[in-house]
Parts: structure tokens; sequence; C-alpha cells
């Protein structure tokens, strides 16, 4: 599996070099910040011309994943879409392996910001979710414990080895954990900004995306 296991909240949870975040005992697959679509809303909206291939991107990562842990829940921690328009305009390439992925497997959707819960597509749709000592939800409440969430899409700077090296990463204290974004046309905040800085208690860790992921004093 090539991840970095760690305590949270009595349980053991593994970040995969990915950006995802697999809970062995329950058999959870948890991505977050899919932003599919994200191309077609840009160019809907006037904006640059990308590449419209970044959904089969996004998904083919999934794929890998799901192939690795071979869960039973997958947890899509919200703005899974750019917006519910790049949603219904998904081409059919991209639609067909999201449907093979989420068949025979509880698939559950948190809303996002960006996206209210794509409802056509199927599965659960949610605004939080309670598995256990966990909470997961799109955008992380001051004060939470054993909360799950994404939306800030974590970025880190650190020197290694006489050298500054740039990642996405999670980010985790003794209350939280917030992942990073798992689509491929996704930008992140550095987790020296607000609220980021905020938002993490002392002795908070950054878990860079590296292969396997590394676990650094988060920079603030």
């Amino acid at each position: 599996m090539n991840g970095l296991s760690f305590p949270f909240a009595g349980e053991t949870l593994t970040a995969l070099p990915s950006g995802a975040l697999y809970w062995a005992s329950r058999r959870l697959l948890c991505v977050s910040d899919l932003h599919l679509g994200k191309s077609e809303r840009m160019a809907r909206r006037g904006g640059p011309i990308l590449p419209p291939y970044e959904a089969r991107e996004t998904l083919a990562r999934l794929d890998a994943d799901i192939c690795t842990t071979e869960p039973e829940t997958v947890v899509c921690l919200g703005d899974s879409f750019d917006d519910l328009d790049a949603m219904r305009a998904l081409e059919d390439g991209a639609r067909a392996m999201l449907s093979t992925l989420m068949a025979g497997r509880r698939w559950i959707w948190i809303e996002g910001n960006h996206d209210a819960g794509p409802v056509e597509l199927g599965g659960t749709h949610l605004a939080t979710l309670s598995e256990g000592p966990l909470r997961f939800r799109h955008i992380a409440l001051p004060g939470a414990r054993g909360e799950i969430s994404g939306h800030y899409h974590p970025m880190a700077r650190v020197a290694l080895q006489s050298r500054s090296i740039t990642r996405a990463c999670f980010l985790r204290d003794e209350s939280r954990l917030i992942l990073p974004a798992y689509g491929t046309y996704t930008g992140g905040l550095h987790c020296h900004s607000d609220p980021l800085r905020s938002l993490m208690g002392d002795g908070a860790q950054a878990i860079l995306l590296t292969t396997p992921p590394l676990a650094v004093p988060m920079p603030r």
C-alpha cells in the first residue's frame, strides 16, 4: 500500500501517496475535493482552456486506490464536482468509470461548498457522516474533535537535505485531520497561512504526499 499509518481518535488511519485516506478496520476509503469537471466549468465561465481529461485522470487514480484497498465504503468529502453543471456535463467515458467504481459498495457524497450533492448519480448524500469516533464533513469546525475534513487543499513547503520542496499534504493534530485535494486540477493553500495556521493545534504535523508519505512538523 506504501502509505503512512498513524493513530487518530483511538483508531489507526493510513495516508496514501495519492492523498486518499484509508481506515482499515472499517474498510473505508476517503477522498476530498475531486473537483471533477473543472476544465468544463472554467471554459463555460470564460476562463483558461485546459485539457478536458482531468476527470478521467482523477478517477483512474481513485480506481487504483480502490483496487489496492478494496474498501466496502467510499466517502467523497465534498467538492466532488466543480459545480453541479459540471457534474451534468461529465463526459460519457468519465461517467462510465465513476459508475463502475460505485457499483457494489457503499458510496457517500458529503456536501461541499461547490456541490450540494450529485443526487443524480446515486449513492448516499449527507452534510456530515458520523462513523464510530470520527466525524466526516467538508469544512472544519472550530472546537470539533475526531473530525476529518477537506476544503482547504493544504500544501507545505519544507527543507529536506539542503533543498526545499512543496507538496500537497494532510494536516493532523489531536482533534482534527484535514485532507489534501485529490483532483488533478486543484491548487492549494500553504499551511503557514490562515485559516489553517489558526485551525491546527500545537504539535500539528503535515504528512507530505511523497512515496511513501512523509510526516514533518507543520510549517508555521
